[in-house]
C-alpha cells in the first residue's frame, strides 16, 4: 500500500465517476495540496487514476494510452496487454505506482505485479493509502443510500477517507463518464 493518495472509482448504470485527493507527501511533509491524480484517456471515454509515484504514474499513463489507441479504445483488451508488458518488462516492474481504470461497462485495479483486478461487486475500487477509508464509506453509501449519484458517493466517500487518513486531503478533484 502507497502512502501516497486516495482514488476512488464508482460505476452504476447511472454513470462512472472517479475521484481523487490532491495532497502530495515525502515522508511526514506535505508538499503539495492540489495535485490533480485522474484523468480522462481516449477521448474521453475511459476514465483513470493512480497511487504511487508520480513521474512512474505518468510513464504507465503514457504506456496505457498507447495500448488504447492500438486496441481502438477496448478496455478489457487493453487492461490485460498492459499488464503483461508491465510485468514482462524489468525497468516497468520496479515502479511504484497502481491505476484504476473504468469505461461504462468495467473497473480495473492494475498493479506493477501483473494484477488485473476487477472488484467482486463490478462497482467500486479503491487505491491508494486512503483507499480502504473511501472504499468502506463508498460501499456504505452505495448500499444504505442508493438514492446518491454516483458523483455525490464518491465525493462524500473521499471527504471520510480525508478526514480519516493523515496521506489523504479533502481537496478534491472528480471525473464522470
Amino acid at each position: 500500500m502507497f502512502e501516497a493518495t486516495t482514488i476512488l472509482a464508482y460505476k452504476s448504470n447511472k454513470g462512472a465517476v472517479i475521484g481523487g485527493d490532491g495532497q502530495v507527501t515525502f515522508g511526514n511533509c506535505v508538499l503539495k495540496g492540489n495535485a490533480t491524480k485522474i484523468r480522462t484517456l481516449y477521448n474521453g471515454k475511459i476514465l483513470s487514476g493512480f497511487a504511487g509515484s508520480t513521474a512512474d504514474a505518468f510513464t504507465l499513463f503514457d504506456m496505457f494510452e498507447r495500448i488504447l489507441e492500438n486496441k481502438k479504445g477496448d478496455l478489457l483488451k487493453s487492461v490485460m496487454e498492459f499488464s503483461k508488458e508491465w510485468r514482462k518488462d524489468k525497468y516497468l516492474r520496479r515502479l511504484e505506482a497502481m491505476m484504476i481504470v473504468l469505461d461504462k461497462e468495467h473497473i480495473f485495479i492494475l498493479s506493477g505485479t501483473g494484477d488485473v483486478v476487477e472488484p467482486e461487486d463490478g462497482k467500486i475500487a479503491a487505491i491508494g493509502s486512503g483507499g480502504n477509508y473511501a472504499l468502506s464509506a463508498a460501499r456504505a453509501l452505495d448500499r444504505f443510500h442508493s438514492t446518491l449519484e454516483p458523483k455525490e458517493i464518491v465525493l462524500e466517500s473521499l471527504k471520510i477517507a480525508g478526514e480519516l487518513c493523515i496521506y489523504t486531503n479533502t481537496n478534491i478533484k472528480i471525473l464522470e463518464l
